[in-house]
């Protein structure tokens, strides 16, 4: 029974994280890949104020976002910064667990992942995680189905 109950907990969680989701999201004025995302994560329950901007890279460095792990979009969520084409779900996971991470990243535009569909095509790719020292781990593989 404690089992279910920590389960229920946990879900309840994730699901009020999710409608409570709110942020902003830069990226520039013609990235079509980065509206792709915003719709991904509207859909999922997030709430995200769409802000263009034309210098990216000032918006990554003042953000702490690790050159390596750098994309199109940065956003803001929650306060934790989302770099790239993450999953909604990855962020759900990252809010409801409230880990000592800065945020997530998903380095460069693979295909298959939210806002780069194309078809079947898909690339391997790994949401990270990563921290104001300059510390990385993988939060989540996706593997090429």
């Amino acid at each position: 029974m404690k089992r279910l109950q920590l389960l229920a907990g946990v879900v309840g969680l994730m699901s009020t994280s999710a409608m409570a989701a709110s942020g902003v999201v830069y990226k520039s004025p013609s990235c079509g890949c980065c509206d792709d995302w915003v719709e991904h994560m509207a859909q999922a329950g997030f709430e995200l104020e769409v802000k263009p901007h034309d210098d990216m890279a000032s918006i990554k460095q003042e953000m702490g976002v690790p050159a390596e792990m750098q994309s199109c979009h940065t956003a803001r969520i929650n306060g934790y910064v989302i770099e790239g084409h993450v999953p909604a779900q990855e962020v759900k996971k990252l809010l409801a667990t409230h880990t000592g991470y800065e945020g997530l990243a998903v380095a460069g535009m693979p295909i298959g992942s939210p806002g780069m569909e194309y078809g079947e095509r898909h690339q391997p790719y790994t949401v990270m995680a990563f921290d104001d020292a300059g510390n990385t781990q993988a939060f989540q593989h996706y593997p090429k189905p």
